[in-house]
């Protein structure tokens, strides 16, 4: 069984938390039918009061950075709230010290910059949401570009929004297997097939 907390800050994107959240959530209920120790997920944040998303979208944290488990997985989403957060002090020391006793440490968009700024991603290659690759560089992070997501050591990131998804099934792969993560894949029916899309 891991322990994941999914860090909730004022303006982050929702599908960044929710994508993942998603991913991880299913993955424990599949583990639970087949009688396996699920995993439990948690929405962490500086307080318990309600988390406005930069959409509107409003959630409650299950755990304050004071009164959590020990994580073994940490969950960090972007949005345009990180540029906030990432001169948010008691944030960025939660992360630093609960990333450095976690097996994985992980971001989504811009997330990254709050890998960066608390020194986890020290080192470490990571991928970002492509309208702020530039910035992160300037900022003297490794950005590697083009990538949907990114694995370095104990840390893995994502580009923007949905790559969160694809991120999050390489991580159930490594936390169980790839055919469990392959298993939670069907469960909520991942295949993309957007239309449109040769407008993009």
């Amino acid at each position: 069984m891991n322990m994941i907390g999914v860090l909730a800050f004022d303006g982050a994107e929702e599908l960044d938390v929710v994508g993942p959240w998603e991913v991880l959530t299913a993955s424990s209920a599949l583990l639970e039918r087949d009688g396996a120790p699920p995993d439990q997920v948690l929405l962490v944040a500086a307080g318990l009061e309600p988390v406005r998303c930069r959409k509107g979208m409003r959630l409650l944290p299950d755990a304050t950075f004071a009164d959590h488990p020990r994580l073994d997985v940490v969950v960090v989403p972007g949005g345009d709230g990180t540029l906030l957060a990432s001169a948010d002090r008691l944030l960025l020391d939660w992360l630093a010290r609960v990333g450095a006793e976690a097996s994985w440490v992980a971001s989504v968009c811009t997330g990254a910059l709050l890998l960066h700024a608390s020194g986890l991603a020290a080192g470490k290659r990571l991928a970002t949401h492509r309208v702020f690759e530039d910035r992160l560089t300037e900022l003297g992070a490794d950005v590697v570009r083009d990538a949907r997501w990114v694995a370095d050591g104990n840390v893995v990131s994502s580009q923007g929004v949905s790559a969160g998804i694809d991120m999050a099934l390489w991580l159930v792969g490594q936390l169980h297997s790839p055919r469990h993560a392959r298993a939670t894949q069907r469960y909520i029916q991942y295949d993309p097939a957007p239309p449109y899309q040769a407008d993009v």
